[in-house]
């Protein structure tokens, strides 16, 4: 049990990864604070976790709430040794059509909430001796990203470089902070994005083999056991690391060779 006695606490963690990392933070010894804004389905991951879950309700795009979830988590378990600063939204947007309100609540959301939690943890963290550890979900689309997902892109952009700057300035104080640049996984809302836009009810289980080498796309399962490896004393002593968590090389890659797989009828 790598995360025995530990606190963590994780935004955005009623479905998809997020929840996935609460399970996994659980089944590894943690106590979680889990954080979203659907109050039916937060408490129903809390019976699920059966004691070893509290959560705060609160929006991201207010400012305050970074506070309000930080001291929630302290007032209700005394410590805090992990941040996962999982939430973030992808609406679709391009040159064409991005606009400033739209560029706001993303980087509000994606990137402005992220440093202010990590700004409130840490000064948690300093009181103890023990340091604590930041784990920041990002994205390959941090390299370059998808024609449709602009903003999105651009913020996970902004969290790489905010992971490598505060695991800088902040390593003498006992305090990590990695990242993991999370390749395509098929969450439950990226499954009905997926379905508004066309593709069929079972696309995710009829990827090309250029998308998934291994035959299937990679679940929120696979991410969390990642994530609770990084929160872990395990990880000790790296940080600044950003880490890709994909089933192939992201930099580098010749799609020549993914033309040959699809050539060669290797599709489905």
């Amino acid at each position: 049990m790598i995360l025995k006695n530990k606190v963590i606490l994780i935004t955005g963690s009623t479905t998809g990864i997020g929840a996935a990392v609460a399970r996994r933070c659980v089944s590894q010894g943690a106590k979680v604070m889990l954080h979203g804004r659907d109050e039916a389905r937060i408490k129903k991951m809390c019976e699920e976790l059966n004691g070893a879950a509290h959560y705060v309700i609160a929006s991201l795009e207010d400012f305050s709430s970074c506070k309000k979830i930080v001291n929630a988590t302290l007032e209700t378990f005394g410590s805090i040794h992990g941040l996962v600063n999982n939430a973030a939204i992808y609406p679709r947007n391009n040159i064409d059509s991005a606009n400033v309100e739209l560029f706001d609540r993303i980087f509000n959301i994606n990137v402005k909430a992220p440093l202010f939690l990590s700004q409130e943890v840490t000064n948690i963290f300093r009181k103890q001796t023990t340091g604590g550890s930041i784990v920041n979900i990002g994205s390959i689309n941090a390299y370059c990203g998808q024609t449709d997902l602009l903003c999105y892109s651009m913020s996970k952009g902004a969290l790489m470089t905010m992971t490598r700057n505060l695991s800088d300035s902040l390593g003498a104080e006992k305090i990590r902070v990695n990242q993991l640049n999370v390749g395509w996984t098929p969450t439950e809302n990226e499954v009905a994005l997926k379905q508004q836009e066309g593709l069929p009810s079972d696309w995710e289980k009829r990827i090309p083999r250029v998308y998934a080498p291994i035959g299937r796309l990679q679940t929120p399962d696979n991410v969390a056991a990642h994530v609770t490896f990084w929160l872990s004393d395990d990880s000790i002593p790296t940080s600044g690391a950003v880490y890709e968590v994909e089933q192939y090389p992201v930099i580098g890659r010749n799609r020549l060779n993914d033309l040959k797989m699809s050539n060669d009828g290797d599709t489905q």
